[in-house]
């Protein structure tokens, strides 16, 4: 045990000796930044993995016709896309970077519970290894959609269900222990004379964000508790034959789904919070508004969970009042959008790489708003449920809303981490095709929504031909053109770039641009002063 212990002594050097001392510490560490690479790392493999499997279903629906994959495989991808996708790829990225940037933001030596930190994501490794596993199984894998409604799920899902099950157990029990390891470690670590009202927004997205984790992560280990008991226990929650309401399933799940939304994009906020003003050389505009309006958003999003179920037979007055609680969200939406469009104006604006990404952000985030007001409204949503105009929605949500942003904070922040600059050049290429690609891939998708094509199908009528085809050679495209991110980031992290000062950035300002780049492993051996933030 000595041995070991001396291996992963946290005071060891980066550029520790031996192979066994190197592994037991990334295996052992308690390190903040050590595990925010961990998270980032997995968050990057996931996001190849994932995003293999949407290649195939793009490829199967580039024709029309049965011509890749059967029907059943299909079905696994998509469900399999989804799950990874939240939980695998935006999740894990969004909770690497609170791990790396909230410590040195707010003048912090680590994490407030480091051992804590390092069991909440090794976790997640062994749930989607569990996950993933389904694939392998003799029986088929999990195939009614990354939803899982009842009773697809429950009294028709396949055997591999119960592990799927036991996956999200373990990914939700990761969550809530980085949540509480986030509010501990704003409330009680942050430097002398570092006031709430003066920590950066990106630690306040996050704290918000961890509040919104622990109130919602509970609800989905009991909704999958749930379906556990319907499958072998002998309950009804969500079998009417039984005298329970598939509907039940609904409410609970999108009762953690909604807020699950907001969860994956405020921390985007508290990115584009910190991009936004670097390359404009300018303070944010309405920072106290910016919080505020987190902070709605968050409480909002507790309150508008069945605007995904207008179609499902809810009564009158409650469809009125989703509508209008989910039309009241565009407000503190509208402010930010506002606030970042007011930084930017007037100031000395460059465009690097992170700000390309934080333009195109607010540019396709809040197209992706629009359609999600569109679909807020109770008769006209009848015609779009269901159908490839909500592919397209969730989609100019969540991949400029969150991926963007991963993207965005990875460029802004690696030659911090490393040292290094990355390739400008071959980050522009890397931004200008994905954003090409993205509208390629998800904009053909309103039209056929609008025309009527339901989501979730591997075949399609003749008439949906054009749009298809034009939406997979846009995936293909999105999807390769990540090669060049990869390229870029490993470049980088072996030191290919050209050397960066302490503050990296002309117009940054904050905590960690007074420390060395690379930082050092362990921070802040005596707390700084919060004037060398200004």
């Amino acid at each position: 045990m000595n041995s070991i212990e001396h291996a992963v002594d946290q005071h060891a050097p980066y550029n520790s000796q031996g192979f066994f001392s190197k592994v037991t510490r990334w295996i052992f560490t308690t390190n903040h930044k050590d595990i925010g690479t961990l998270y980032l790392w997995l968050s990057l493999i996931m996001f190849f993995v994932g995003g293999a499997m949407a290649l195939l279903i793009r490829a199967e629906l580039f024709q029309p016709g049965a011509r890749i994959i059967s029907p059943e495989i299909f079905n696994q991808m998509t469900t399999f896309h989804g799950l990874i996708m939240v939980f695998g790829v935006i999740m894990p990225a969004m909770v690497g970077l609170a791990n790396w940037q909230i410590p040195m933001m707010i003048g912090a030596p680590d994490m407030a519970l480091p051992r804590l930190n390092n069991w909440s994501f090794w976790i997640l490794p062994f749930a989607f290894a569990l996950l993933v596993s389904t694939l392998f199984m003799s029986g088929p894998a999990p195939n009614f959609g990354w939803t899982f409604y009842a009773p697809l799920s429950t009294t028709y899902g396949p055997k591999s269900t119960d592990f799927m099950i036991f996956s999200i157990h373990l990914l939700g029990l990761s969550s809530i222990l980085g949540a509480i390891n986030i509010i501990a470690t704003i409330f009680n670590l942050r430097a002398p004379g570092m006031t709430f009202m003066k920590m950066p927004i990106f630690v306040w997205s996050w704290l918000i964000t961890a509040f919104l984790l622990l109130a919602v992560m509970p609800v989905l280990a009991g909704v999958v508790t749930m379906m556990l008991a319907d499958r072998h226990f002998g309950t009804s929650f969500f079998n009417a034959a039984g005298g329970g309401d598939p509907i039940l399933f609904q409410h609970v799940f999108w009762f953690f789904g909604h807020p699950e939304v907001y969860i994956l994009i405020m921390p985007a906020f508290g990115v584009m919070s910190e991009v936004i003003p670097t390359f404009s050389r300018k303070k944010i505009f309405g920072y106290k508004f910016m919080i505020y309006a987190i902070s709605v958003i968050a409480f909002l999003s507790l309150l508008v969970w069945a605007h995904h179920m207008f179609t499902s037979g809810i009564p009158l007055v409650s469809e009125l009042f989703f509508m209008y609680a989910t039309m009241l969200i565009a407000v503190p939406t509208g402010v930010k959008i506002f606030n970042w469009v007011a930084t930017i104006y007037k100031g000395s604006v460059t465009f690097e790489t992170p700000m390309l990404f934080a333009i195109a952000f607010l540019f396709l985030f809040t197209l992706g708003g629009f359609s999600g007001l569109m679909l807020s409204i109770v008769p006209a949503d009848y015609q779009y449920q269901d159908t490839y105009f909500v592919v397209a929605h969730f989609h100019y949500v969540l991949i400029p809303g969150s991926v963007y942003a991963i993207m965005a904070a990875i460029y802004y922040w690696l030659p911090k981490w490393t040292g290094h600059r990355y390739n400008e050049r071959l980050g522009q290429w890397h931004f200008w095709l994905t954003v090409i690609s993205t509208n390629l891939t998800f904009f053909p998708m309103h039209f056929l929504g609008l025309a009527g094509m339901p989501r979730r199908i591997p075949d399609y009528a003749l008439q949906f031909a054009d749009f298809n085809m034009i939406a997979t050679i846009g995936a293909f495209i999105f999807g390769f053109s990540q090669l060049l991110f990869l390229i870029n980031i490993v470049r980088t992290v072996r030191g290919k770039g050209p050397h960066v000062s302490n503050q990296v950035w002309e117009g940054a300002h904050g905590l960690e641009w007074t420390l060395p780049s690379p930082p050092p492993y362990h921070t802040f051996s005596s707390p700084p002063t919060i004037d060398e933030c200004k």
